[in-house]
């Protein structure tokens, strides 16, 4: 299964401003948190996100689906069929996308599951997310960009010049956190500026996720562990002992994150550390 992953990644400092772009801490976690198993069974998860009823969904690389867990743990398959999903997210509205990887597209499905396809002509979409102002933001990898979808349906790139990225987030302050799979963390200030961070990772994988207040964790698949990235570009473990995280999320109490294990096929809650 590492096999499998290392093939998707082969086809897969700054300054103090008065409102810098990643909120937190700065100092080292003496012990980071050991993972909460919650479920395992899943093939290859990878994108992951929670709907406005706590329903988590998870798309599943290596079933072709999108599974379903309510907030009892109950089970279902939302929508199979599907060509190498990666990333997903869920709009405001409930509308949920779901990259297709291999077939360079995403699709749309709504909330009881009829799907429809939303923009094609990508090169490898990997990570999806939205912007603070709604925009559907998406980890074109092969081409190095973050695009986004225009009105008329078109494609128009956010960010340029990236090294394969495969995941990204908006801060607060209108900057942007992106996870490199061909290495390191880009951190692209509001005013245009960047910073390479991520040097503790083995591989930054598609999850990155942001809190409402702004810190922003990122997993390490070709590691073990899931870091937040520091408000001076550099990075601290917040969990360790996974096999390969790849997905993450924030939870509905915004007090937790959980990430979806490639290499053991298994979600793991992790405690947000003051």
């Amino acid at each position: 299964m590492m096999n499998t992953l290392r093939s998707l990644a082969a086809a897969l400092a700054f300054a103090v401003v008065p409102a810098s772009p990643i909120m937190g801490p700065t100092a080292a976690y003496a012990h980071p948190a050991a993972p909460e198993k919650l479920w395992d069974g899943f093939s290859a998860p990878v994108g992951m996100a929670f709907d406005a009823a706590g329903n988590l969904f998870v798309a599943e690389w290596g079933a072709g689906r999108v599974s379903r867990i309510d907030r009892a743990g109950n089970r279902i398959t939302f929508a199979d069929g599907l060509s190498g999903p990666s990333g997903l997210t869920i709009g405001p509205d409930g509308t949920i996308y779901v990259a297709s990887y291999s077939r360079d597209e995403v699709y749309r499905f709504t909330p009881a599951g009829e799907r429809s396809v939303h923009v094609t002509g990508l090169a490898t979409p990997a990570g999806l997310s939205f912007d603070r102002s709604g925009r559907l933001l998406i980890a074109n990898r092969r081409t190095n960009q973050i695009l986004t979808v225009t009105g008329n349906g078109g494609l128009e790139p956010v960010i340029d010049g990236l090294r394969t990225p495969v995941g990204a987030v908006q801060t607060p302050d209108n900057g942007y956190v992106v996870s490199n799979i061909g290495g390191g963390v880009t951190i692209l200030r509001p005013d245009g500026s960047r910073i390479e961070a991520g040097e503790a990772f083995g591989t930054p994988g598609p999850g990155v996720a942001t809190t409402k207040d702004g810190r922003v964790f990122v997993v390490d698949y070709g590691g073990t562990t899931v870091r937040e990235i520091l408000a001076d570009g550099q990075s601290r473990a917040v969990a360790d002992g996974l096999r390969s995280p790849v997905g993450l999320v924030v939870a509905p109490d915004g007090a937790s994150l959980l990430t979806a294990a490639w290499g053991d096929g298994t979600i793991y809650r992790i405690p947000i550390p003051n």
